[in-house]
């Protein structure tokens, strides 16, 4: 069982998502990774094997900025290696995720259809591909990922980074729990209250179908209709 960490905050984002990650090493996992963003610029790191390996990677070559998002990865789809661990990336969208998207071959065989090349061999890629094609045909990223939501099927929390939008984080839960932490001009986002609890002891679950735009000063949260 996979974990998310996301911090919108006013300190650098790397620190905390490591020791938030730490919290999570229960739920087992063969890699893990992290994305922050430096003005506005997406630096990701990943390593497979014990947090320990990504904990050394970010020492020697860094990952500054203040947002980020980080994962600890159960391979499902795809072997445990660099190149199919979390964050995933597509275009000016980064996401980690928990679950299954059970209906992935489907979704990547339309993709491909369409030229799109995915890197992975990963179900989860699929998501951000599908969201980057979304925002390359004119959608903002909160309706972007809106519109891909009703395409998934099975079970899934998902976290959102977009480059160039520092203050901004999309979180969304299928079958899989996620958390909202409040902060003091910060915003975070957990698998669950463990990982977010030396940041914040305000938590707000998000309920079955629920997806958030989080920002710096707060989230708004919709439900699956979108209200």
């Amino acid at each position: 069982m996979c974990g998310i960490i996301g911090v919108l905050g006013q300190l650098e984002a790397a620190p905390r998502i490591l020791d938030a990650l730490k919290r999570l090493e229960y739920r087992g996992y063969d890699s893990a990774g992290l994305t922050t963003l430096l003005n506005g610029k997406p630096i990701r790191r990943r390593a497979v094997g014990k947090l320990g390996e990504l904990i050394k990677l970010v020492a020697r070559d860094p990952a500054p900025g203040t947002a980020g998002i980080g994962h600890t990865r159960w391979a499902t789809h795809g072997a445990p290696n660099v190149a199919n661990a979390h964050p995933h990336a597509a275009g000016p969208v980064h996401k980690v995720h928990n679950g299954i998207i059970e209906n992935f071959r489907e979704l990547r065989a339309g993709l491909e259809a369409e030229g799109v090349a995915c890197q992975t061999e990963t179900d989860t890629e699929v998501v951000a591909q599908l969201v980057a094609q979304a925002m390359a045909g004119g959608m903002g990223p909160a309706e972007a990922v809106a519109a891909t939501l009703p395409r998934l099927e099975g079970a899934f929390a998902l976290a959102f980074l977009f480059e160039n939008e520092p203050d901004l984080m999309i979180a969304a839960r299928h079958g899989s729990p996620l958390a909202i932490g409040w902060g003091e001009d910060e915003m975070f986002v957990g698998s669950d209250a463990l990982a977010l609890s030396p940041m914040t002891s305000r938590i707000t679950y998000l309920e079955e179908g629920d997806w958030a735009v989080v920002t710096r000063s707060g989230a708004e949260i919709f439900d699956r209709e979108g209200h």
